[in-house]
């Protein structure tokens, strides 16, 4: 079957489901793409968001007219105003009603989602992709792309670069593992090189069945929405640190203690943690883990796939793909896929009906992080980016957190980002005008 629209999303995550309310708010019929039968990926495990430098770029995206999500998220968080080691104001949503609701706002926005549509083929016209093709023999056929499936895995790298194949919320055995346009292209992919020894990185969290614990620990969850358990000498091991993709939760903090958090799973803030070890703690004697099923030996391994782009998100040597989340950088976060994601989408229906591309000034924290994740075809950071595929990029800490606060763009305070939004002349920048 052939399908028409103005704008196609591959990937259903964070990233693929903003681009697709970014290119809608431009006015264009647009559609998604997953290849399995939920959206959101790793978004439906995840749970943290306005923590540091992401309560910045969440109002930034507000006050821009793109905040639909952020709304939303809001709207379902089991905890707000949560601190916990290295980190200020998280709220934390929760996993098990994120999908439905989401689901509920692309509805309304009419917005086509086609779900179990692993697409595995492309066919080109010069620099340009004409078509689509998923493996189940659709064809999607649009005037613009964007590429937001994302950098985990396949199971082969993840075999090679961590512990194999833990069974996470990504399903590769049962859906198929994801396939890029970028690379379906032709055009190179990067792997981050930050690891020491090798490429890529582990999700940073393992999630527990909450019922597994004990009832204390459930009761103090259910409270504060954080824990923090000191660890025994013997069962510290801060050499995991080194393997995590978010490197904003890789402070000492995090190998001497156990740091769980309420998403409605009991969210363990460490890649991996031995079964055998987290049940000799008290408290945790029945624990099971819920993702990754083998979270006791390793997680899924991430930022296997960088594509080359420029500060519109479109990819370098394809005249009408652009890439968001994961893709557009070494962007580590829900927050960081949202806001890229909504770029992505924008410019793709810009490009669809021959308007000029948005770029987002980098006086604004959203901006200067497109900006500084960026790299070309050598794999090099673009001017006046630094880091490259060397280091994660995140607003809530590492290396872009840090530029963040150097640079004063970093702001708690929704009426001092929205000041800040309009003095950049951004102000609704997302929504068309009638």
């Amino acid at each position: 079957m052939k399908r028409y629209h103005e704008v196609l999303i591959v990937g259903g995550g964070w990233a693929g489901v903003s681009a697709a309310i970014a290119a809608r708010k431009a006015g264009c019929d647009v559609a998604i793409c997953e290849r399995t039968d939920m959206l959101l990926g790793a978004g439906l495990v995840g749970g943290i968001m306005r923590n540091n430098g992401r309560f910045t770029a969440a109002e930034e995206a507000i006050a821009m007219g793109i905040g639909d999500l952020f709304h939303l998220l809001d709207s379902i968080s089991r905890h707000r105003n949560v601190s916990f080691p290295g980190h200020s104001h998280a709220n934390l949503y929760d996993v098990f009603l994120v999908e439905p609701k989401v689901r509920e706002l692309l509805e309304k926005a009419s917005i086509h989602v086609y779900t179990g549509k692993r697409i595995t083929r492309l066919a080109k016209d010069g620099s340009r992709i004409t078509r689509v093709m998923s493996e189940d023999g659709d064809a999607f056929i649009a005037g613009a792309f964007v590429d937001t499936t994302g950098s985990s895995g396949p199971p082969g790298l993840c075999r090679r670069f961590g512990n194999g194949c833990v069974a996470c919320i990504q399903r590769c055995p049962a859906f198929g593992p994801r396939v890029s346009l970028t690379s379906l292209f032709g055009v190179q992919e990067f792997m981050s090189t930050r690891r020491k020894g090798a490429y890529g990185a582990m999700s940073g969290s393992c999630k527990i069945n909450k019922e597994t614990l004990s009832t204390s620990i459930r009761e103090e969850l259910d409270r504060k929405g954080v824990i923090v358990v000191p660890l025994p000498e013997k069962l510290r091991n801060p050499t995991k640190l080194e393997t995590k993709v978010c490197q904003q939760y890789a402070l000492p903090q995090y190998s001497d203690s156990l740091v769980v958090l309420d998403t409605g799973h009991a969210k363990l803030m460490s890649p991996y943690f031995p079964l055998d070890d987290l049940r000799s703690v008290e408290g945790f004697e029945e624990t099971r883990y819920a993702d990754p099923l083998a979270g006791g030996r390793g997680n899924s391994v991430r930022l296997t796939a960088v594509s080359p782009r420029d500060f519109t998100l479109k990819v370098t040597g394809i005249g009408n793909l652009f890439v968001g989340g994961e893709r557009a950088g070494v962007c580590v976060g829900h927050t960081e896929a949202i806001v890229t994601g909504a770029l992505a989408g924008r410019n793709a229906a810009l490009l669809a009906r021959g308007k000029p591309l948005t770029t987002i000034p980098d006086r604004l924290a959203i901006g200067d992080f497109i900006a500084q994740s960026a790299v070309d075809l050598t794999g090099k950071p673009l001017p006046p980016g630094k880091y490259g595929l060397a280091a994660s990029h995140t607003f809530a800490g590492s290396v872009y957190f840090e530029r963040m606060k150097s640079l004063g763009l970093y702001s708690a305070d929704p009426d001092e980002i929205a000041g800040r939004v309009k003095e950049c002349g951004a102000e609704g920048l997302f929504i068309t005008p009638e």
